[in-house]
């Protein structure tokens, strides 16, 4: 980003970060909580207008339904897991700064500018992560609403096509805002880390 501000880190060294580590969903939720069409059967044939159309027809269109709003909760399970994986990630990269006497400082609000904790995902994003889609910040926001994926039966068809966005940015928005102004981003070209998919 070319108008970023980037925190002042002395001298020309690039520090290694911890590697961000992508968990698997099934070390979140047992299998049985994974979602099938039968379970969210109920919830596709509440969004069905009335209409005159063929049993067959309406069958086909709740089948449908069904099938959109499963690709929607697995979506959403897939940008928690990468939520939950990247606050880990910060917990270990703090750890990292307070044991390095250049970077100790650079967390402390009494530095002007300093980094918060949302500067590392501001990192992730200079840093062109692979993420397959998922939006960093939606994801960290979803992990900060969510402590654990919740089961497909507790969210209503308008939260996931209407309102997961914008709960998640809000959420994210809030986290990022807690910080004392002015934040600086972490220059990227002085850190280095890998992304290691543990589900592989």
């Amino acid at each position: 980003m070319s108008d970023a501000r980037y925190i002042d880190i002395p001298g020309n060294r690039t520090h290694e970060l911890p590697p961000l580590l992508l968990g698997s969903l099934a070390d979140y939720a047992p299998a049985q909580e994974a979602p099938d069409l039968a379970s969210v059967m109920p919830e596709a044939e509440d969004m069905l207008a009335a209409s005159d159309a063929t049993e067959e027809v309406l069958e086909h269109r709740k089948f449908e339904l069904a099938v959109q709003l499963t690709e929607r909760y697995q979506g959403l399970r897939a940008q928690w897991q990468w939520g939950d994986s990247i606050l880990e990630w910060i917990r270990q990269c703090e750890i990292t700064f307070e044991g390095a006497d250049v970077l100790r400082q650079l967390l402390h609000p009494d530095v002007w500018p300093h980094a918060s904790r949302s500067s590392f995902v501001t990192l992730l994003e200079e840093k062109q992560v692979a993420t397959a889609g998922v939006a960093l910040e939606r994801a960290v926001g979803l992990r900060l609403t969510f402590r654990q994926p919740p089961p497909i039966s507790f969210f209503s068809n308008q939260f996931l096509f209407l309102l997961q966005s914008s709960v998640a940015a809000t959420a994210f928005q809030k986290w990022a805002s807690l910080s004392p102004t002015p934040v600086a981003s972490l220059p990227p070209e002085r850190f280095r880390f890998e992304v290691v998919d543990m589900a592989a």
